[in-house]
């Protein structure tokens, strides 16, 4: 893929396509965590860690999407799917156990990083700013 970029500058929507893949190959796995990371970068946010990898009380490697090992923040962007009843419960569960470890997590669900960037801008920057971050 990065081949196809060297060779080919001159595609429209150049520079589009090549953060998309940057994201990508950065760790982003889903539409809203291209947004998320795309939003923080519009922000002056710092760019966090993508898809962090934590083991849970089972031994069972779990995901969170962004992170700022910095400021132990964890930042998860939650689609439609993480209402259902089980997944919402494991969910809870994983958040409980990030917070016992000493990190704080946030969670959005993907639509507001869409429709309200402004709401996930200011409670993003602070939490940094709570955990010692200084724009």
């Amino acid at each position: 893929m990065f081949g196809v970029l060297g060779v080919r500058k001159r595609l429209p929507r150049f520079a589009m396509i090549k953060r998309t893949v940057l994201d990508v190959a950065g760790g982003a796995q889903a539409l809203s965590e291209i947004d998320f990371v795309d939003m923080c970068r519009r922000a002056s946010i710092p760019a966090p860690e993508l898809q962090k990898r934590r083991r849970d009380d089972s031994g069972r490697l779990r995901y969170l999407d962004a992170y700022w090992p910095r400021w132990r923040l964890h930042v998860e962007v939650d689609g439609s799917h993480h209402i259902e009843a089980r997944q919402w419960a494991e969910d809870m569960v994983r958040q409980n156990q990030v917070w016992i470890e000493g990190d704080r997590i946030l969670r959005f669900p993907a639509g507001l990083i869409r429709s309200r960037p402004d709401v996930v801008v200011g409670q993003l920057r602070a939490a940094l700013e709570a955990a010692g971050w200084h724009d």
